[in-house]
This record gives structure tokens, sequence and C-alpha cells, in this order.
């Protein structure tokens, strides 16, 4: 093997170990003495409800319906599973999550809810608080997604504008709640990942309006009133920490970033490569944290007194982009882009960046791979690297490179997955 293919081999062990198929069994409760409903929405809820379906006791009723991206449906057949719009929410995840509230709202204290989410959740269950359409909705996704807000920022006004989000699936339901998720945030915090239905919000009215005031968002004028009747306790707040909601609620993150990474760093120690695991809470503009880790490796390569090669760089996180361009490319191959430049053609250094989940950003790929003679190949190509990066085009770059990683659909989702190989 060559080092890209250590780092493309090293990539797909981190997916697998986040696979819901060996990793829903471990957690699944026991059958209640009523019915068992499944809920669910994020990129890995079809695989996730195909999983439940495979390991649930055959003589226990079992049904429901779950929300996913389009092209991310697998073959379930007690529960229906629903593809709608991400990131940008649309009309079947507004009906999914309908039915959805209503299929909740129908159980008894004796039966249980099964809920499944995962990354991307919160664009899939869409179902807008009274008083904002979902154009209204799409429209504030759009401008929130474009600003370079994180996704702690995002959800905490997404929650407030959601009939089903921030608590409020807990609060219409009378049944025992077990949600099982699948995290692609940093921190892990159930709040935050599918912008908790069945997780109590500390976030307010107050601090979604300071997040539109903070990025200056022109938003639609029916979505600031909301939000500032909120402020005020005209519109109910989402369920606080300590409501007695959530006595009967159990949210157990199944999936992380970082137990991904540590089966990354032991399949490197396998190849006598020394990992180094740099985190799994990286945020920040993807171009700037791409500076770091190329100074970083540039000290490793070059003044080797306490960092020495060959050595495999891991780290996580959801880093941002602020689009400023009309190019195409998400954050992971903007990081790259980013990162060959400031390396500037050293030697022996390789790095991949792709998201867990096969798509980075809106596009096909799960992200790039770089090599000591990309810039080199790029020059060959007349491609000026600073050029791409200026106007948000990385995807462009690297794919007359062929230099894309293209994956399809992981079925998972646990955040982004970046390596540097130095030798």
């Amino acid at each position: 093997m060559n080092p890209r293919s250590y780092l493309l081999e090293s990539f797909l062990v981190a997916v697998k170990a986040a696979d819901p198929a060996h990793i829903i069994p471990q957690h699944l409760p026991s059958p209640p003495k009523g019915r068992t409903l499944v809920v669910g929405a994020g990129k890995a809820a079809a695989a996730m409800a195909l999983a439940v379906e495979n390991a649930w006791s055959s003589s226990a009723q079992l049904g429901g319906l779950v929300v996913t991206r389009y092209g991310h449906k697998l073959p379930t057949e007690k529960i229906k599973v629903i593809e709608a719009g991400h990131p940008v929410p649309d009309e079947n995840g507004e009906q999914a999550s309908r039915e959805i509230l209503y299929a909740v709202k129908a159980l008894k204290s004796e039966d249980l809810l099964l809920c499944l989410f995962s990354g991307g959740g919160s664009s899939l269950l869409s179902l807008p608080i009274d008083g904002i359409s979902l154009q209204d909705l799409k429209e504030v996704t759009k401008q929130l997604l474009r600003c370079g807000a994180s996704i702690q920022e995002i959800n905490t006004v997404r929650k407030h504008l959601s009939a089903i989000q921030g608590g409020r699936l807990a609060a219409a339901c009378k049944a025992s709640i077990v949600a099982l998720i699948i995290s692609d945030v940093t921190g892990d915090e159930a709040t935050h990942i599918a912008s908790g239905p069945c997780s109590p919000d500390p976030t307010t009215f107050s601090d979604a309006l300071a997040v539109l005031d903070q990025y200056n968002l022109n938003v639609p004028p029916s979505v600031r009133k909301i939000l500032l009747e909120g402020k005020v306790h005209t519109t109910h707040e989402t369920p606080k920490p300590g409501s007695h909601i959530f006595s009967r609620v159990e949210n157990k993150i199944i999936a992380s970033a970082y137990q991904s990474l540590l089966a990354s760093a032991n399949y490197f120690q396998g190849l006598n490569i020394p990992p180094l695991i740099l985190g799994d809470t990286v945020t920040g503009e993807s171009r700037e944290i791409a500076k770091s880790y190329a100074a970083l490796a540039r000290e490793i390569r070059i003044h080797p007194q306490l960092l020495k090669a060959p050595i495999a760089l891991l780290s996580s996180g959801e880093p941002t982009v602020t689009i400023k361009g009309n190019g195409r490319g998400g954050r992971n191959a903007e990081f790259l882009l980013s990162l060959l430049i400031e390396l500037a053609g050293l030697k022996e250094i390789y790095a991949l960046a792709c998201d867990t989940d096969g798509l980075d950003g809106t596009e096909n790929n799960a992200g790039a791979i770089v090599s000591p003679d990309s810039l080199i190949r790029a020059k060959k190509l007349g491609l000026n690297a600073a050029s791409f990066l200026i106007n948000n085009d990385a995807y462009s770059f690297f794919e007359q490179l062929n230099d894309l990683v293209i994956t399809g659909p992981t079925y998972t989702n646990v955040n982004d997955y970046r390596a540097i190989l130095i030798f």
C-alpha cells in the first residue's frame, strides 16, 4: 500500500466504527407491554431503522416512520422510510414530521417511543411552529448555512421555529422514550443533534434573536416576529432542563467522532505509524484551521525534536465556511485546499479530509485527498490554487486533479474525519 491508500483505508475504518448495523443492537431496550413506535430523522435514520428491525424480537409489536435524506433510503419492512430535503428543508420533510408528531401523540403510557436520531435530522424533521411557513423556514435556513454560523447557533434558531424539535416531541408523548443518537456535533450534546427533539433545550428565544443579529441576517418578518413574541413570553418556550417531561426520557449517544478516531488510531498503530489525536471538537473557519495544521505538520517535518515522523495526525469536528465566492465545495475540500497552499509542496506530507456521511456539504464527494505533488500537478493543468480558494471552489480544483474521494452515502454520520500523514 502507499500513503494515499493508507489514508483512504483509515477513513473507511472510521466510518465502519459508526455503522448502525453493529452499534444499534447493543443499545436496544426491552420491548414494552404495549406497542413500540419507532420514529427518527437523519442521514443514518434508514440504516438505524433497518438495524432495529433486524435485531427486534419477532414476537413484539413494531412499526413507525423515519425521515432521511434523498438517496439514503434502505429496504425496511415494518418501519416506513421517507426521503426529504437536506440541508434545506422541503415539503416531504414537513409532511413526514407531521405524521411523526401525530403518531407520537397517539401513544399510551404502556407503549414505548424508540427514537433514532443522527446528523441531518434538523433539516429533515422540518415542522414549522404556528405562524411560520415552510418557505420562511427555508429562507432562514439558507441564510444561516451561508453566514458562517456554528451548528449550535444554527440549531438554536431552528429549535425556536419548530413544532417538534427542542424537546417538543418528548412533550407531546405519554409513553416512555428511548432515543438512540449518532452524534455529528462537537461536544456530543443531544440537544444539538437533529435539534434535540427529545432533549431539554437550554437556549431561549433571546438566544435565537442574538444569532440573527450577530450575523446581520435579513430573515422573513414572520421569523423575527415569532422570536420577539417568544422573548416577551407570548409564545411558549421550548422545554427546559429540569422539566418533568424528561423524567421518562433516556437520550443515549451510541456513536461519536471520537470513537471513530480511536478506531482509525488503532489502524495506524497496526501499520507501525504512531497516531496523535488532535481532538474531536475542532471548529472555526476551515481555511484558517488548515493554516494551523500546516504549521504543525511543517514543524514535525523540519524540526522533529518533540514529535517525529512517521506520524498520523487525526482530528474531527465541524468547521464552517463563510461563503463569499460562487464556486463548489464543502468544508473538507476547502480545508484541504488551504492546507495544500500553506504546505507549499513540502515533501512527504499527505492528507485526507472527508465527511463520514459520504457527502461534503451539498456535493457528491465525501471530501478529497492531497499529496506532495498536488500543487505541481495543478500548475501543469494551469490551476491557480489560491484563486480557487478565494472563490470557494475547492471541489472544482480537486475534481480536475482527480483527487476527490467519492464513496456515496455511508448511512452514518459522526462528523468530519481528517488525517495528515507525515513520513
